[in-house]
């Protein structure tokens, strides 16, 4: 049996399906495992270092940009423009690439987990009739996962099939699959993934991350409020996933701006593989509203103070964000605000540390919300199908 996974862009995108993929070898340990990603992806290393992927590949793809509330002026941006109509020929390329890609692989099932790379591996699926699963974790579809839905087998979806306006009949709830690793943890477990990330096991964590690519506006905001905290809450240490590109300029800034004596409770990382570890380890999270994070975050019942990023296609990540804030799930610091005034961050983070009772119910409001076997779910119904056609 060979199974196809691709998507990519986020690591929203590649941990599912690395959660998926392991699921899978749990399964059906004889299956033929090859993740497809895009040329030039950040993060294409993370599924080659897989034990469960057993080939990789890259096709080209091409990014459609287009900004939440910037309307119709986006259009008539010149260096937008030509940055899509020279991503439209990658395209092009992309479905020539796959087409004799799948041609050569013949596998049995695709999944689509989201990411522009997933065009054209699905349309290059369609034209050869090779059937696909997709799967959406957020509330609004992905702009790709749409274009190639009419040919697709069936909708995997991370929410109510109710709130998407996919066909009913070939739409599932699976939930939103997350690696095994994400899970309840007890305080033995908590101590032990603070010895692996501080030098601190008796004190407090503040893990503070924009997914995978990092996110510019939360690092500046925590850097400039580090002091307050970290004088505040002596026995806080701060761990900032920065983003790769971003890594560098934020241990700058700390280096330059930040007393000596509290450098040393100020841990930066790039990008890291095992984030279940630091999440585990945390108190509180700040994070982005991206539905793979939030989903592995509640698998760990942690509470979170959330910053959609309004500028994403089709503000999914607002929606995402009011959804668990309707529900009393998070605490919502919107971008807008922190913009204003950097130090409006300050009171729900002083609220959640400052009751670990009211915080630690949080977190269980949010935990109820997620379904733990999600990957498996996700694997089942790929063997399924894999094993009709």
């Amino acid at each position: 049996m060979k199974i196809v996974l691709t998507g990519g862009g986020s690591g929203g995108h590649i941990t599912p399906l690395l959660a998926v993929a392991h699921e899978i070898k749990h399964l059906a340990e004889e299956a033929e495992i090859i993740y497809i990603g895009q040329k030039g992806d950040g993060l294409s290393d993370i599924p080659a270092q897989d034990p469960n992927i057993d080939t990789v590949q890259v096709v080209h793809a091409g990014k459609f940009r287009r900004y939440h509330g910037e309307g119709i002026k986006q259009l008539l941006d010149i260096p937008t423009l030509a940055k899509n109509i020279r991503d439209a020929f990658l395209a092009v390329t992309g479905i020539w690439e796959s087409f004799f890609l799948l041609r050569k692989i013949r596998p049995d099932i695709v999944f689509i987990k989201g990411g522009f790379v997933g065009v054209p591996v699905g349309l290059a699926a369609a034209i050869l009739r090779i059937p696909y699963v997709t799967h959406d974790s957020d509330a609004v579809p992905g702009l790709a996962n749409r274009i190639i839905a009419p040919w697709a087998k069936i909708h995997a979806v991370g929410l109510p099939k109710e709130v998407y306006a996919y066909p009913s009949d070939k739409t599932i709830e699976v939930g939103v699959p997350v690696s095994r690793h994400y899970h309840p943890y007890s305080p033995a477990e908590v101590r032990q993934a603070r010895e692996r990330v501080t030098t601190h096991a008796e004190g407090r964590v503040l893990l503070v991350t924009g997914g995978g690519n990092g996110a510019k506006l939360i690092n500046d905001a925590i850097a400039y409020c580090a002091e307050a905290i970290l004088e505040r809450y002596p026995d806080l240490t701060i761990v900032q996933i920065a983003g790769r590109k971003l890594e560098a300029s934020l241990r700058q800034s700390y280096q330059k701006n930040l007393p000596p004596a509290y450098q040393k409770r100020v841990i930066v990382q790039g990008f890291i593989t095992n984030l279940y570890t630091y999440s585990a380890a945390a108190d509180v999270i700040i994070t982005r509203a991206g539905a793979t994070s939030i989903a592995e975050y509640a698998a760990q019942e942690k509470p979170c103070i959330v910053i959609p990023n309004p500028a994403l296609t089709g503000g999914h990540q607002l929606k995402n964000a009011q959804v668990l804030a309707e529900r009393a799930a998070i605490k919502l610091l919107p971008e807008e605000k922190l913009r204003q005034d950097q130090l409006s961050l300050m009171p729900p983070l002083v609220d959640l540390l400052d009751n670990p009772k009211r915080a630690a119910q949080l977190g269980k409001t949010l935990g109820a919300l997620v379904h733990l076997d999600s990957a498996r779910r996700m694997a089942m119904v790929l063997l399924e199908q894999a094993k009709q056609d």
